[in-house]
């Protein structure tokens, strides 16, 4: 069973940064992939970035480019990196691990507000 917790959220202006943190509570070298989701009001939760146990990383279109995703298996973390952000990047943010065995388990934290505005 693997624990996951956020960090990082908060109020921040348009065009500024952000770094979002989500620690687990056992090892994530065995978890094969790691990410990140967005729930805005009233909106389904989408994607934003993964990465693999490999660190092949996937990105949403809406964050190409300002967003940046880093797993540290030694420390069991997965950081977000959001540069250059926007007022429609305002969402809980989520963190999520997957872990393909003879099923697929999924785990999720309890969310972080990122709230954009000036």
């Amino acid at each position: 069973q693997v624990q996951l917790v956020e960090s990082g959220g908060g109020l921040v202006q348009p065009g500024g940064s952000l770094r979002l943190s989500c620690a687990a509570s056992g090892s994530i070298f065995s978890m094969d992939g790691m990410g990140w989701y967005r729930q805005a009001a009233g909106k389904q939760r989408e994607l934003v970035a993964v990465v693999t146990r490999g660190g092949s990383t996937n990105y949403a279109d809406s964050v190409k480019g300002r967003f940046t995703i880093s797993r540290d298996n030694a420390k069991s973390t997965v950081s977000l990196e959001m540069n250059s952000l926007k007022p429609e990047d305002t969402a809980v943010y989520y963190c999520k691990a997957v872990q393909v065995t003879n099923r697929v388990i999924e785990y999720w934290g309890q969310g972080t507000q990122v709230t954009v505005s000036s």
